[in-house]
């Protein structure tokens, strides 16, 4: 096999140079092989030979598939130590507890087998092995969200500005997009129209556009001075990435390990359903694939509990007035026999009482 991972270190995830072998494989490499189920049959290839065969129908290039790489390379190795062959249940359950060994987290393993899988069904088809072993995805925990306040974010932006002012016009760029870093730097001229930027390399394969916020707008001007085919095409991530990092030690946030730069993307998320943005247009802005990777932000909602708390008040309320309507009508209220009936009142006219008039003194009779 080709020397080609001799150096690399297998304990850590992201660690592969981004570098491929241009050599021709070995010519027994090129041939088919079936599964190792048939006695008969030679052993099938080891899953680096099945990557130089199968990767570049399988993958575009990009840091997705370097990382792609470093997993299947990193199985290549566990495999080839244990003297492992066949492409089995046995094999699946050995490289979970492996990775757990290793500290890997359930989402990891499963993307480390992902890759692993989506090779091996290539190969199944191809003709390769007969069946694939079978996997059930771990469950994936739901980890801690962290995002920037206002003052975090001003204290960080203004470190990298400091160190390079096109880095922090990114920065804005990003937090107030949501957009991942490889579709910032990949965006061109011509993907900005009336203030709406789409992303054309995505992380789904999908197009996505997004408007604008005046900040975005204003860094995106500013952009232009440092030229380049895009806004930020002439940056480079590992150069920004430092950047990041001696900002976050400038900070003190060394011991954070969740100020990384995609958290300007949970960033974003996060105001958004602050803001009382519905989830599914959160979902959307983003570009995620699923409701679920949005839910992650659902508990920032508190606003929204609020509205459904008045809509059941303003329930109750309407429906304790029914009853009461209800009640008055079924029984009235009785009039009571001891209160005197209320009597007519008379008219001015009649109230007024007739006066006799007098005789006067000399219209008086004498005494007798």
């Amino acid at each position: 096999m080709n020397n080609c991972t001799s150096n690399f270190d297998f304990s850590t995830k992201f660690n592969y140079p981004g570098i491929m072998d241009p050599e021709t494989p070995p010519e027994e490499i090129l041939t088919t092989y079936s599964s190792a189920a048939d006695a008969s049959a030679s052993e099938p290839l080891k899953p680096a030979q099945l990557w130089r065969q199968h990767a570049g129908a399988l993958w575009e290039n990009g840091r997705h598939k370097d990382n792609c790489y470093a997993f299947i390379h990193e199985i290549d190795e566990f495999m080839r130590l244990r003297k492992i062959a066949t492409y089995d249940d046995m094999l699946i359950d050995k490289l979970v507890d492996h990775f757990r060994e290793i500290g890997n987290r359930n989402s990891t393993i499963n993307r480390k087998l992902s890759a692993l899988y989506r090779l091996l069904r290539k190969a199944e088809r191809s003709g390769q092995i007969s069946r694939l072993p079978s996997y059930v995805r771990l469950r994936e925990r739901n980890s801690r969200v962290r995002f920037l306040t206002a003052d975090e974010e001003l204290l960080m932006f203004g470190s990298v500005s400091n160190r390079n002012p096109h880095h922090e016009l990114l920065c804005r760029f990003l937090v107030d997009t949501g957009a991942r870093i490889g579709e910032a730097l990949a965006l061109k001229w011509g993907d900005i129209h009336n203030n709406v930027a789409t992303f054309w390399i995505t992380k789904s394969g999908k197009s996505r556009s997004v408007p604008l916020t005046e900040r975005a707008a204003e860094a995106i001007g500013l952009a232009r001075a440092f030229g380049g085919s895009g806004p930020f095409s002439t940056i480079s991530y590992p150069n920004f990435k430092y950047n990041w990092n001696q900002a976050r030690k400038e900070n003190r946030f060394a011991d954070d390990p969740h100020m990384v730069p995609h958290i300007l993307r949970h960033t974003c998320a996060s105001r958004l359903v602050q803001a009382g943005i519905d989830l599914r247009r959160v979902q959307t802005f983003l570009g995620h694939q699923t409701i679920q990777m949005t839910l992650r932000y659902a508990h920032l909602a508190t606003n929204d509990l609020d509205q459904c708390a008045n809509a059941l008040n303003a329930m109750n309320s309407a429906s304790a007035n029914k009853r009461k309507k209800t009640a008055s009508a079924a029984h009235p209220r009785p009039v009571k026999k001891d209160s005197p009936k209320a009597r007519p009142r008379k008219s001015a006219a009649k109230a007024v009482k007739t006066v006799k008039p007098q005789p006067s003194e000399r219209t008086r009779r004498p005494d007798a």
